[in-house]
């Protein structure tokens, strides 16, 4: 791939997923959190069905059951926790704490993995952690939404894990739309059974409307899913990986931008620090004997991590 090719759509990747905060707390401006991304999730399968139907899908019940528990903590738990946090907090914060996922892999993977990772990785995992203490205010005292967007990255960990485990013997552009279909039905059950459903297309202007659901089915459901899948089917996992760390900074300057959130600088400083811990963490890992790779750093899988 042309740099210029591969810095272009690089830049659009970052831009969409972090600008997905700021646009989607302006969509809970006339739906609840969870109806919302149901009609999200649910749109983008319908769009996304026509052009992947002649793909190969699966014969059998099993593939179809990991499919649904992708969808369930991919677009479900990640998003649905990062929603709901931002009716209690900034979508900055939201975006900043919500892009911890990295450190939490290297945590669950030695964890319950075995894993060996460098100093180096270590580190990253000490300034992310100190970067989420900053957001906060220097004060460990989280409110809901803060405890929320963790949340949100300790399941996008998880749901990078099984994508990468379950990912391989499925194709991806099916695994893709379906997962968003599942995690549309179990966004809509939970909007039934968690929350008032509410939708009033009355309440904010008609252009504003438009242009959120436009950006969220369009935009952050399609484009972002086709270009980071192209980036990572082209070029090394790591190498794509490792820009992610710019998600925050988009999220909290589009948040200042688009909704006159206060950019406090105790905020600034714990997203650079998260931005260089999650920059170590995705630095090469040991040479290991265990035969599961890590996601984030490994070079076969072209699903490793997606944004929101």
């Amino acid at each position: 791939m042309k740099r210029s090719l591969f810095f272009t759509l690089i830049f659009i990747n970052i831009v969409v997923a972090g600008l997905n905060f700021p646009i989607g707390k302006m969509g809970l401006a006339f739906s609840s959190p969870f109806l919302l991304l149901s009609i999200r999730f649910l749109m983008a399968f319908l769009i996304m069905l026509p052009f992947i139907i002649q793909f190969p899908h699966p014969k059998q019940l099993l593939p179809w059951i990991k499919i649904a528990i992708i969808g369930l903590f991919q677009s479900t738990l990640v998003l649905g926790m990062v929603y709901f946090s931002m009716r209690t907090i900034t979508s900055g914060n939201a975006s900043i704490l919500s892009s911890t996922n990295p450190i939490w892999l290297v945590i669950i993977q030695f964890l319950l993995l075995g894993i060996r990772y460098r100093r180096l990785q270590w580190a990253g995992v000490v300034l992310g952690f100190i970067g989420v203490v900053l957001t906060q205010g220097i004060h460990l005292q989280f409110e809901s939404g803060a405890i929320s967007a963790l949340l949100a990255g300790i399941f996008w960990a998880i749901a990078t894990l099984l994508i990468k485990h379950w990912g391989k013997t499925l194709n991806i552009w099916v695994l893709t739309t379906y997962q968003m279909g599942f995690g549309g039905i179990f966004l809509l059950i939970a909007s039934i059974v968690l929350e008032q459903p509410t939708l009033n297309f009355h309440a904010v202007p008609l252009s504003q409307l438009i242009f959120v659901l436009f950006y969220m089915i369009i935009m952050s459901s399609v484009v972002q899913f086709v270009t980071w899948f192209y980036l990572i089917g082209h070029n090394d996992p790591a190498r794509v990986s490792s820009f992610l760390f710019l998600v925050p900074l988009v999220g909290t300057i589009g948040g200042w931008l688009l909704l006159d959130e206060v950019l406090h600088w105790y905020i600034g400083l714990g997203a650079i620090f998260i931005g260089l811990g999650i920059y170590l963490v995705n630095q090469p890992i040991k040479k290991q004997t265990t035969t599961f790779e890590s996601p984030s750093f490994s070079s076969s899988n072209p699903s490793s991590t997606s944004s929101s």
